[in-house]
């Protein structure tokens, strides 16, 4: 099994920044690929970028977010990170972070079985 923890949401005025964190534990091969998504109140789950360690860490984004958001990881702390700049008041959602067994990156979230519980992020103009 795998467990994921979030941290590192909080508000901010527009045009700030913040990085969330994702803690994993349990079975490796079950965040072989890794994402955030997104999901504000009345719309869909959106993913944002995600990463696959099978692909020596090819990268996946969002082209609503690419160039402002990065998504990392750091291995020996089984941790990723979405580093997030210039925020926007449309970038207020709870974030998640998402994980499986994967050969590839998707940005779809149907494709992933393992879930944090998220983190809020508000962005005030």
């Amino acid at each position: 099994q795998m467990q994921l923890v979030e941290s590192g949401g909080g508000s901010v005025v527009a045009g700030g920044s913040l990085r969330l964190s994702c803690t994993a534990s349990g079975n490796p091969d079950l965040r072989a690929t890794m994402a955030w998504f997104r999901q504000a109140p009345g719309k869909e789950r959106e993913g944002l970028a995600a990463v696959a360690n099978r692909l020596n860490g090819r990268k996946e984004y969002n082209a609503s977010v690419k160039g402002r958001f990065t998504i990392s990881q750091d291995n020996t702390k089984n941790t990723l990170y979405l580093q997030m700049n210039s925020l926007k008041p449309e970038d207020t959602a709870i974030y998640y972070c998402a994980s499986d067994n994967l050969a590839y990156t998707t940005l779809l979230a149907s494709r992933y079985h393992y879930w944090g519980q998220g983190t809020q992020v508000t962005v005030s103009s």
